[in-house]
Order: structure tokens, then C-alpha cells, then sequence
């Protein structure tokens, strides 16, 4: 089973969608949750400078085993995702994808056996145009032939990129290419033609390690929130990328932010960060179960931004229970406030359109902003 994540050039498809026809292979009825290299690894590919870091069959062993033994899989982490700059710049003699010889001696097969050994899932970069973002081969000419190469290697997440395409036949492509997944007998998910094709799309621009950049996602999200929310939901979803928790560019404090509002947004957790290193308060971040129960409650119901105050975000996401037909709810507070010391906010339930009769329980979690 694949699960099929879709690139960033399909939106336009929800301005003229009249009802969701969401994409049924029984995957990512939750979203996803892994981890993948390129955030925090990028293309890094000079194994000599960078025996440690460089995009190579040890580097994902190695996070592989760390999912495992520091508890991400128990939590949910399943994946286990290469991105690009994997791949050798040349197709086989058979015109077939090949890993990069040096740093992937062992083959693609391997290395996917031994995630599968460790009781994960495993993941890997493809792009549907010519050449992928990075330069190494794309699809677009062998796009069969790479869906079942995918599957003979044991393949069970595809993110299929969109550089050097003309967008004017990605949806076309995307297409094409996701029925050749499903016809390999081995359902991969994919980024690809948002809810028809894929079980994942990214909405909008790559994340980097930046709160900025974060805030600016978000506020995109939020935006266009009545146009794209009603195609998010079990089996497909938005994406706003990945998490950068524990890396260099968020504080802690922001680091909780972003990982309670991609819980309340029912965004896929896919971190990216060397799980070799992370400080343990990131960690208790990343492993926080009441976080991550709201992010994969089965409803699957994204929620939004339904009240700024004085400079501060409240989004909120229904969730079970439900109770006489009415939903419960989970809160997460945004501040963008800079003045530096603790702010008194009031507000009123019905301000965040909670209406229910006999009121309702307030329970603080740990991440709660």
C-alpha cells in the first residue's frame, strides 16, 4: 500500500470542485506521521565532508533506528521518507531509477527491507517532470515504469514533486501516475492530484527553519481557509510541510506553537531533524501524546482560525467525543504579541462559535498555548 502525496501546482482545483471525491486506497484515514531528510538534511550529498549528515543508506538506518528505540514509532512516527538528491544523475541501462552507487551501495530494496524489519513504513522522492528540483532524473517519460520500480523496492509513501513540468499537464500526469501506482497491486500514497489522486497534497511554500516562515504558512492557511478545509479529512490532506522542531530556528516556545496548531489543522507530522541529537525537551514536544491525540482524532476534521484579539490567533478543531450531536472541541492560542510579558485575554465561547446547551469541560494539555 502506497501512500501518495501531490505537489503544490493543484489548487486550482478547489475553486471548481462541486463535492469532494476523495481518493479511497484505505490510507492515511489520520494524517501521515514520519520522518523525512530534506528540511533538516536539504541535499547535502559530499559523504567525505559529511560522513554523518550527507543523504546516504546510513543516514536513514540510522534515523530508522532511532524512531524505534526513543519511542517515535509507539507515539505513531511510522515513516521513514527519502527526499531528493537520492538518486544516481543517470537512468540504468534498462532506462530505470537507480540509487546514487556511493551511498546507497546496497540498493533501494535493502534499505527498505531493513525499515520494514524495524516495523515502519518507508518513503521515497520522485518528481513528475523532467528532472527533479535537485537536477536528478524525473518521471515524466517513465512514469509506468518508475511506479512499478517503486513497488518491486517496497515502496509505501511516494512524494511526487513538480519541478521542470509544465503546469498545464500536471493534473493530466498526476493522474496518469497514480493510476499506475494502484495498477502495481502495492497502493503507495503520493503527493499528487489533491483528493482524487492523493491522500497528501502541499498547498503552499516549502517550510524553512524560520518562525517567520511559519507564521507565513499559517497565515495562508488561514486565509484560505473556507476553500480548502472541506477537502481535507480521513484518507486526504493539506499539507503545510513539515515540522521543524528542534532544529535551529525555533525557540522553544515556538517549537510548541507549531506543534499545536499542525494538531489543530490535521496537518501530517513529518519532522525533520536529526533525531541523533535533539535536545530532550523537543523530543517531549514531538512525543507529547495529548497533542498528538488531537492531531489524529478520527473525525479528521481540520480545524481554523476563528477569532484574533489583540494580536493573538485562536483556532479551533472538533473532535470526540461527540455528545448528543454536538462535538467537542480542541483550542490552541497563537500569540504574535512582542511586548514581553504575560497577557491577559478574555473571551467568550460564543465567540468561538461554541453554542453547545450544557456548556463543556475545560481540560489544559501540556502543549496548550
Amino acid at each position: 500500500m502506497y501512500t501518495i502525496t501531490c505537489g503544490l501546482f493543484l489548487i486550482v482545483l478547489f475553486g471548481i470542485a462541486s463535492k469532494v471525491e476523495s481518493l479511497d486506497n484505505g490510507l492515511a484515514l489520520t494524517p501521515p506521521m514520519g520522518w523525512m531528510h530534506w528540511q533538516r538534511f536539504r541535499c547535502l550529498t559530499d559523504c567525505n565532508a559529511y560522513p554523518d549528515e550527507c543523504i546516504s543508506e546510513k543516514l536513514f538506518r540510522t534515523m530508522a533506528d532511532h524512531l524505534v528505540s526513543d519511542g517515535y514509532l509507539e507515539a505513531g512516527y511510522e515513516y521513514v521518507i527519502i527526499d531528493d538528491c537520492w538518486a544516481s544523475k543517470e537512468r540504468d541501462n534498462n532506462s530505470r531509477l537507480q540509487p546514487d552507487p556511493d551511498r546507497f551501495p546496497n540498493g533501494i530494496k535493502e534499505l527498505s527491507d531493513y525499515i520494514h524489519s524495524k516495523g515502519l513504513k518507508f518513503g521515497i522522492y520522485g518528481d513528475y517532470g523532467t528532472k527533479t528540483c535537485a537536477g536528478y532524473p524525473g518521471s515524466i517519460d517513465h512514469l509506468e515504469l518508475d511506479a512499478q520500480t517503486f513497488a518491486e523496492w517496497g515502496v509505501d509513501y511516494l512524494k511526487l514533486d513538480g519541478c521542470y513540468a509544465d503546469e498545464e499537464e500536471m493534473e493530466e500526469g498526476y493522474t496518469e501516475m497514480g493510476k499506475y501506482l494502484n495498477e502495481t497491486g502495492r497502493p503507495i500514497s503520493n503527493y499528487t492530484k489533491l483528493s482524487e489522486t492523493c491522500n497528501l497534497w502541499r498547498n503552499w511554500d516549502d517550510i524553512d527553519d524560520a518562525w517567520a516562515n511559519v507564521t507565513s504558512i499559517l497565515s495562508w492557511f488561514s486565509k484560505n481557509q473556507n476553500r480548502i478545509a472541506s477537502f481535507s479529512g480521513p484518507g486526504h490532506w493539506n499539507d503545510p510541510d513539515m515540522l521543524i522542531i528542534g532544529n535551529y530556528g525555533l525557540s522553544y516556545e515556538q517549537s510548541k506553537a507549531q506543534m499545536a496548531i499542525w494538531a489543530i489543522m490535521a496537518a501530517p507530522l513529518i519532522m525533520s531533524v536529526d533525531l541523533r541529537t535533539i535536545e530532550p525537551k523537543f523530543r517531549d514536544i514531538l512525543l507529547s501524546k495529548d497533542i498528538i491525540a488531537v492531531n489524529q482524532d478520527p473525525l479528521g476534521i481540520q480545524g481554523q482560525l476563528v477569532l484574533t484579539k489583540s494580536k493573538i490567533d485562536i483556532w479551533t478543531k472538533p473532535i470526540i467525543p461527540t455528545v448528543n450531536g454536538s462535538n467537542s472541541y480542541a483550542i490552541g492560542l497563537l500569540s504574535h504579541r512582542v511586548d514581553g510579558y504575560p497577557y491577559r485575554l478574555n473571551f467568550t465561547l460564543s465567540e468561538l462559535n461554541l453554542t453547545y446547551i450544557n456548556g463543556y469541560t475545560l481540560k489544559v494539555k501540556y502543549l496548550t498555548l
